[in-house]
């Protein structure tokens, strides 16, 4: 659910009318994260990728991102605040490339993912993200970031998990410039989540 949020000054206020027409609605609650979009050519390696084993949900084309930020659920003030507030990050242009990939596992859940370098800037960039946040009102993100783009996530007992990275630990792909990130928003629906970009930010 939704996190305890402060209000900005009336500096940011100021903007909220031209995000008007980018939400899914006016009121509610609206679920969201902070990310980097890869490129065409490297989605289509990721999505090589995702097959022989048929208990994985794997991710879509348009599901594919590197989150620098999950945000969750807020209201749409503090949404908008939380846009104004990310207009204030400052940052270069990043040249990325995957690198292995790995999984995370809980209570016979989990996911599997793709590496993403360079992980100190990415890092970097994530603490100017986390600042952002923090200046929005929301809580500060205790865990520690680890850069990577999801594949797929299981439920229960997954099989074939170390032949699968084994088989792909070794990916690598031709380096990319991220020249944005984007605020999305998160809409939940019975074929599975759809994002949509609210907000893009450039990199210098």
């Amino acid at each position: 659910m939704g996190r305890n949020i402060v209000s900005l000054p009336m500096l940011f206020k100021k903007n909220r009318s031209r995000f008007d027409e980018r939400w899914s609605s006016a009121w509610g609650m609206h679920r969201l994260f902070v990310a980097i979009r890869p490129p065409e050519t490297v989605r289509e390696q990721l999505l090589d990728l995702m097959e022989g084993m048929p208990d994985m949900r794997w991710q879509s084309d348009d599901q594919l991102h590197l989150t620098l930020r999950f945000i969750g659920e807020v209201e749409r003030p503090a949404a908008e605040d939380l846009a104004t507030a990310l207009q204030h990050v400052r940052f270069d242009r990043i040249s990325m490339a995957l690198d292995g990939v790995g999984k995370f596992e809980k209570h016979r859940n989990g996911a599997l993912w793709a590496g993403v370098t360079p992980r100190d800037q990415l890092k970097s960039l994530n603490a100017k993200v986390e600042r952002a946040c923090q200046s929005a009102g929301l809580e500060p993100e205790r865990r520690a970031y680890l850069p990577h783009i999801t594949l797929a996530r299981w439920k229960g007992k997954a099989h074939r998990l170390d032949a699968w990275l084994e088989r792909h630990g070794g990916l690598t792909s031709e380096p990319w410039e991220a020249e944005e990130f984007i605020l999305y928003e998160s809409q939940l629906a019975r074929e599975g989540a759809h994002y949509e970009a609210i907000e893009r930010f450039p990199l210098s």
